[in-house]
């Protein structure tokens, strides 16, 4: 019950038409976080079986980024560019999975009845998967936030982005974030530099249609979002996004 809510909590603002609903106050606050790993894996949907990854970093991995930094009910990150600050390279590689997924009315069923769900045992499902993944990563995130009817009182924009600078500066987060896959985790620093940053490239790229976010504003009909995706001399610009489910 309590992840229910907190999941309805985060995801509320999210929705198909024009991305979001209005929000209760918008702050000009913006934010610039450098990223970079070794590998990441922003798996494509219409591909089952073996994981092949985006070129790019996908938006929604980019807010997963800032939230494992800092989230609150309160506040709602908005994802405005993300740089591609390294050449874009891939590398194919084995990965132990397991061959089964957790049935979510299962959980659903343990949690209200009290009785023991069906393990998965790593020993018996494990298989070994190819997967497509981009290699030596680094990205700058622009974000800002939205401040939702879920703050309080005593939340305010400024006490938002101090604790969110104070905790990027430091390296703290509540979880590790991570490129797309749990292995594959983040080195984040705060981007001091005055001037804004530069793509690895300069041109335009068409990337396709790519995943932008989830649709929960219907809990019971959760649907994808999409949106046709260029890098513009390296960057992914989002400020005027139209997606399409």
């Amino acid at each position: 019950m309590f992840y229910d809510v907190l999941h309805k909590l985060r995801y509320s603002g999210i929705v198909a038409s024009n991305i979001h609903n209005p929000p209760m106050e918008v702050m000009d606050m913006p934010i610039k976080l450098e990223v970079r790993g070794r590998y990441a894996c922003f798996s494509r949907p219409e591909l089952k079986i073996e994981r092949v990854s985006y070129d790019v970093m996908t938006p929604s991995a980019a807010r997963g980024i800032l939230e494992g930094i800092y989230w609150h009910p309160g506040m709602r990150w908005i994802i405005d560019r993300i740089t591609v600050m390294n050449p874009i390279k891939f590398s194919n590689i084995r990965r132990n999975e397991v061959s089964k997924i957790a049935s979510a009315s299962e959980m659903r069923s343990a949690a209200t009845s009290g009785k023991a769900a069906t393990p998965i045992y790593t020993s018996k499902s494990i298989q070994q998967r190819a997967a497509m993944v981009l290699r030596d990563v680094r990205y700058v995130i622009e974000a800002h936030f939205e401040m939702t009817s879920n703050a309080s009182a005593d939340d305010t924009p400024a006490k938002f982005q101090s604790m969110f600078v104070r905790r990027a500066g430091k390296g703290q987060c509540f979880h590790e974030p991570y490129f797309g896959c749990r292995e594959f985790p983040v080195d984040f620093e705060l981007w001091e530099g005055e001037a804004a940053p530069e793509g690895f490239e300069q041109g335009d790229r068409d990337l396709g249609y790519m995943l932008y976010d989830m649709d929960y504003s219907d809990p019971k009909e959760i649907k994808p979002m999409f949106f046709h995706a260029h890098l513009e001399d390296g960057v992914l610009d989002l400020t005027d996004v139209r997606t399409v489910s």
